[in-house]
């Protein structure tokens, strides 16, 4: 499971959550391949995920959250679509 963070430089709520973020989601499945996008070095890319806002969270190439999610939002989420993919 792929998981991309998009935040740009100075966000500072994008720096307070990606530690938390990244722990709940590491905790949340295994085998998980995680990816912080700096929109600014990445913006076609973004845009190619619905990304319209920051910070926001991609899941398998699936904007999920467009905006900041808890990091208990992020495992429930991961943990839903690993049970899915079964």
């Amino acid at each position: 499971m792929k998981v991309e963070l998009f935040h740009a430089p100075g966000c500072s709520r994008c720096a307070a959550a990606r530690e938390s973020l990244r722990a709940a989601a590491e905790t949340a499945v295994t085998g998980l391949e995680w990816r912080e996008v700096n929109v600014l070095d990445a913006i076609d890319y973004a845009v190619e995920r619905g990304v319209l806002s920051l910070p926001a969270v991609v899941i398998d190439d699936q904007l999920v959250f467009s905006s900041l999610p808890t990091a208990q939002q992020l495992r429930a989420a991961l943990i839903s679509r690993n049970i899915r993919g079964r």
